[in-house]
This record gives C-alpha cells, structure tokens and sequence, in this order.
C-alpha cells in the first residue's frame, strides 16, 4: 500500500480533510520526537561500560544490564551515608513541600479572589510581579532569613524555600475567581464558615489546578539541589539530587562512576513522569479553563 493509498483510506475512515490528516500525522511524528530524551535517559541508565564509551555513540543500548544499579548500591554501601538516606530525605521534603505548596497557594488564592482586607490588590499585584524574578535574584534574602529563623541543617531549611510559589498563586486564583459568589453566599446562609467553604467548595472546584500546581511544586522539590547545598552542611540531612550531582562532579575521570551517575538520573527522573502520568488529565483541564470566565 503507498502512502497516498493509505492517506486515502485514512480520510475515508474517520471522514477527515487533508489538513487534519497531515496535522494528525505532524503530531505524531513531533510527539514520537519529543519522546526521544526520555528514551536516551532510560537507555543511557542499562548500557554497559562497553557501551556508555562506545565511538560513534549509540543512542539505543544493545545489552542492557543491571551492572551500573548494581554498583550504585554497592558504592552507597561503603560511604558513610547510605543511598537510601538520601532517598528517604527526598522522599519526606517532597512530599511535605508539595502540601505544604499547594494549601498555600490555595488559601492565598481564595484570601485575594473572594475575601475583601486592606492591602489585597497591593500584595496581589507583587505576587505576580514577583514572577518576573529568577531564583537566583533572591538567593542571599533566603540564605539570611533561614539562617535568622535558625533552621539551618534541618528538614524545614529544604521545604521552607519553596513554599511560596509565585505561580502557584496564580493559577489557582484564575479559577477560584470563576466560582460563583451566589455560590458561596448560599454556603454561608447555611452556617458554613470560611474554612468549611475552602475545604468544601474551593478546593473541589478547583482540583485541576491543584493537580497543575502539585506537578509543578513535586518538579521544583525533587529535583532542587539549592537547598543542601547551601542550607545543609550535615550529610545525613542532604537529599538525593545533591548525592548524584556529587557522583557527576566527583567521578569525571571514573568510567564505572558515570554508569552509576546515569542509574542514579534514572531513579530521579521516572517519579517525575509518573507522577506526570497520574495528573495529567487534571493538567489538561487546567488549560482548557484557564480562559474561561
């Protein structure tokens, strides 16, 4: 069967034109493209030292192999601070800077689009100047505040950093205005407090933002190395991005050290995508009402 032929019998099939065949198949090619860096990171994680070095580079790997995990346990094994210590203050920092995120967020944004107090307009108009900001701009106002706050070497200098979110706000807001204030009006002819409309009506009606900002708020806390690094001095305190950034840095020259550095980058980045997986429905309804009013 040619190409034509087939285009033919796809038309025919699902009754559409010539632009949205070409457009079906545009973007499948460009979806089929975009899944080539998480292809190389899985690929990259199971070749073996043969493979990892091999001249030209291949981007598949032909014998996959457990021998780069295998030597990421073991080397956690003889240091003094274990791999999975590093897993477990990972673990904790993200999900408590996730929740931590997103009640925040939510709270700002139901304060600033449906209760009325001095300042409102004021500070909300500085939230979203604030997003013109990088990271790097407030970096020495943060080391000063957590060290005044004396939370140095503990869980609260990882989760305290990030917990205003910009952004956040932001999103969040754009659909708790979409809330009907009838709505709510009627909550409150019922005895229901501010608290019982948040948790009640709020945050409900505004899951798949909430959904948009968890996924935001998880990428910025799992994969963030700012925090033990300038934070943390303690090694048992530091969370797993700062334990494979070392293994990049401290292993340029070790061949077996940058298998163990891609086993690592693997373990990082597929809680990323699962996670990704299991809200992406939510991130999709985010978009398609963001502009409805």
């Amino acid at each position: 069967m040619t190409v034509q032929s087939w285009l033919r019998t796809l038309r025919r099939k699902l009754k559409l034109d010539v632009f949205q065949v070409i457009s079906i198949i545009g973007l499948i090619g460009l979806g089929l493209f975009m899944l080539l860096p998480v292809l190389f990171v899985f690929s990259q994680a199971f070749k073996p030292i043969s493979e990892l070095f091999a001249y030209p580079p291949r981007f598949v790997v032909s014998h996959p192999t457990l021998f780069n995990f295998q030597q990421l346990f073991l080397q956690s094994q003889t240091v003094v601070v274990p791999f999975t210590r590093y897993l477990f203050n990972s673990i904790i920092t993200t999900s408590l800077t996730v929740g931590g995120i997103i009640m925040v967020c939510a709270m700002a944004a139901f304060a600033f689009s449906k209760l009325t107090f001095p300042g409102s307009k004021a500070i909300n108009s500085l939230i979203i100047v604030s997003l013109m900001f990088a990271p790097e701009s407030v970096g020495i106002p943060r080391y000063l505040v957590i060290t005044h706050l004396g939370i140095m070497d503990t869980y609260f200098a990882h989760i305290l950093p990030l917990i205003a979110m910009p952004v956040g706000v932001f999103l969040l807001k754009q659909f708790v205005d979409q809330v009907p204030n009838e709505l709510l009006e009627a909550a409150k002819m019922d005895g229901a407090r501010e608290f019982t409309i948040f948790f009640r009506i709020i945050l409900p009606m505004c899951l798949p933002a909430t959904a948009t900002v968890g996924i935001l708020a998880f990428q910025a806390s799992w994969a963030q190395t700012e925090t033990s690094n300038l934070y943390v001095t303690i090694e048992s305190m530091k969370t797993l991005p700062y334990y494979v950034a070392t293994l990049t840095n401290g292993a340029a020259n070790n061949v077996v050290g940058q298998g163990i550095a891609a086993a690592a980058g693997l373990i990082i980045f597929v809680p990323n995508i699962i996670f990704f997986l299991l809200a992406q429905r939510k991130v999709m309804a985010t978009m398609a009402h963001s502009g409805i009013k």
